[in-house]
């Protein structure tokens, strides 16, 4: 039997967070979608639950229990407007949400960090990226998984001029980009967020797992459309000419159910 899962999203209203609720809802995988926001969603779903809450107030009685939480907090300098906010949302808050999960006993916590994150780097929004990870790697969960982006592309509610011109002009290079520079091709939201869901139900069981761009663009849960548009192709494509006459069962005979093969088939199952 299939286990039905529950998850928790905070970010929600970014975008891959937005992309993540609407796949996590209409995946058959999960049963309810949790989240946390500080404004309303204009997305509704009978599964999606919604906790309106300011970050720097929510409290332990806010997390349900998921078998996995989603963090998909960020913003940038410009948004935050000083470095004190910038960090307060790319670093303390996750910090503070993780914890509490991991006291109500959330096992997985699966976080969006950044292609370069390092403590040590020269570019502050890598340090503070990198900064998080190290610490909640210390905060010592039994499943975290750091997802680390190129320049996530998509259809944003508010105009970015420098990821607007980055995301052009990486969408120019983004075939000559193979190898090991595959890792900076830009990426869509809408990937990641499927790529994050994969991480959920079959990526690595381990302490500690980091996934670079290039990974994330590989992992492949094609959208339900594709695959009733796949599955649609097929039936089309059938050719049913080719079954012979005798295999179809004759018009003026009553074709007779064999109740004693399924009760055979029953007890072997």
């Amino acid at each position: 039997m299939k286990e039905m899962r529950s998850a928790l999203v905070v970010g929600a209203t970014g975008l891959v967070g937005s992309a993540l609720v609407k796949l996590l809802c209409n995946s058959d995988e999960y049963v309810s979608v949790n989240v946390i926001s500080r404004r309303p969603l204009d997305y509704f779903h009978p599964k999606l639950v919604v906790t309106l809450r300011e970050f720097d107030q929510i409290a332990e009685s806010d997390i349900e229990f998921a078998h996995e939480v989603y963090c998909c907090l960020g913003t940038t300098m410009k948004k935050a407007g000083s470095k004190e906010q910038f960090e307060k949302v790319d670093f303390e808050y996750p910090l503070t949400i993780a914890a509490l999960a991991k006291n109500r006993g959330i096992g997985h916590f699966i976080v969006i960090s950044a292609m370069g994150a390092n403590e040590k780097a020269f570019a502050y929004y890598s340090r503070v990226k990198g900064k998080l990870e190290n610490a909640l790697i210390t905060m010592d969960f039994p499943q975290l998984s750091i997802v680390r982006p190129s320049l996530i592309i998509g259809e944003r509610g508010e105009f970015r001029f420098g990821e607007s011109i980055g995301a052009i002009a990486l969408k120019m290079v983004n075939p000559l980009l193979v190898g090991p520079l595959k890792q900076v091709r830009s990426i869509p939201a809408e990937q990641i967020a499927r790529a994050m869901k994969m991480i959920a139900l079959q990526g690595e069981k381990q302490k500690v797992t980091i996934y670079k761009s290039d990974e994330l663009l590989s992992m492949d849960i094609p959208p339900v459309e594709k695959v009733e548009a796949e599955l649609a192709e097929k039936e089309i494509s059938f050719n049913w000419s080719k079954l012979k006459k005798d295999e179809l069962p004759p018009i003026d005979k009553e074709v007779v159910f064999d109740r004693s093969k399924k009760k055979e088939a029953d007890k072997r199952d």
